[in-house]
């Protein structure tokens, strides 16, 4: 059986939740790397096929709208097909990698019961390990981005620097989301349906194949409380233009995806003691 610790009280949890992380960041990096290992063991490419598939998205995507429908981004040059690849892949990057754990997240307690009911197991890690995991296909993703962008327009940006302090919100928000969804997962196994077409939905109404600015003024309000514009625009920003980021706008990010990762885990490890009872 899982081991019983005392259930933390809502201020408790905010360092704990650092705190389990810290603490095991071996065992985490261990399953990260078995999970990443384990979904290309037993096909012909192995581990190529997280380089091929980017590379393969990157084309399809610059076809049909950079080509076939002639989509232009309209703005800093951008007007080429491979000026809008190299924007519209960046886009896809931050959605791919938000896509890749919240739709796992509902079945990472259900698709793991053996550590539920046998061993002792600090199940509160393992959105840690849905997170690495994808992080590791982000940033194969990344270096995709960057060789295009060398052999098209020459060396990237300094502030691609930058790129990690505006990920980290986006990771503490989604962290939150994992733990409430893997929580909920085990209660109400319905969510792993509602999810993936809920993360679609995200795609489109984020500014992924179109600039906000394209927008009527009275809808772009609405497309800000998509957790993903924000970060979709800071990304380019310093990825690929050289702007610095939105600091008043990454604070702002930054608290909301702190309380998101705060609650989130707070009721991970309120409801995680029914879990075997179910399972």
């Amino acid at each position: 059986m899982t081991s019983v610790a005392p259930r933390p009280t809502l201020f408790s949890a905010l360092p704990q939740l650092f705190a389990s992380g810290l603490s095991r960041g071996f065992l985490i990096r261990q399953l990260a790397v078995r999970e990443v290992v384990s979904r290309y063991r037993g096909s012909w490419l192995g581990l190529v096929w997280s380089l091929v598939n980017p590379l393969l998205m990157l084309a399809v995507y610059t076809f049909v709208f950079g080509i076939v429908f002639r989509v232009r981004w309209g703005q800093r040059g951008d007007d080429g097909p491979i000026g809008f690849a190299l924007v519209l892949f960046a886009g896809l990057i931050v959605h791919g990698f938000f896509a890749e754990c919240v739709t796992r997240a509902p079945g990472l307690v259900v698709g793991n019961a053996n550590y539920v009911k046998r061993v002792v197991f600090p199940l509160e890690i393992l959105p840690y390990v849905a997170l690495a995991a994808a992080l590791f296909h982000a940033a194969v993703s990344l270096v995709v981005l960057l060789a295009f962008f060398v052999a098209t327009a020459g060396m990237p940006p300094l502030t691609i620097a930058l790129l990690p302090i505006v990920w980290a919100p986006f990771a503490l928000l989604i962290l939150g989301l994992c733990w409430f969804l893997a929580s909920l997962g085990v209660y109400l196994r319905d969510i792993g349906q509602v999810t993936q077409p809920v993360v679609t939905v995200l795609l489109f109404l984020s500014p992924v194949f179109f600039p906000l600015e394209a927008l009527p003024p009275a809808l772009r309000p609405w497309l800000q409380l998509n957790p993903l514009t924000f970060i979709i625009d800071q990304t380019r920003a310093v990825l690929l233009w050289g702007q610095m980021p939105d600091w008043t706008g990454l604070a702002a990010y930054a608290l909301v995806g702190l309380l998101v990762a705060w609650l989130g885990f707070y009721w991970f490890e309120r409801t995680r003691r029914g879990f075997a009872d179910v399972l």
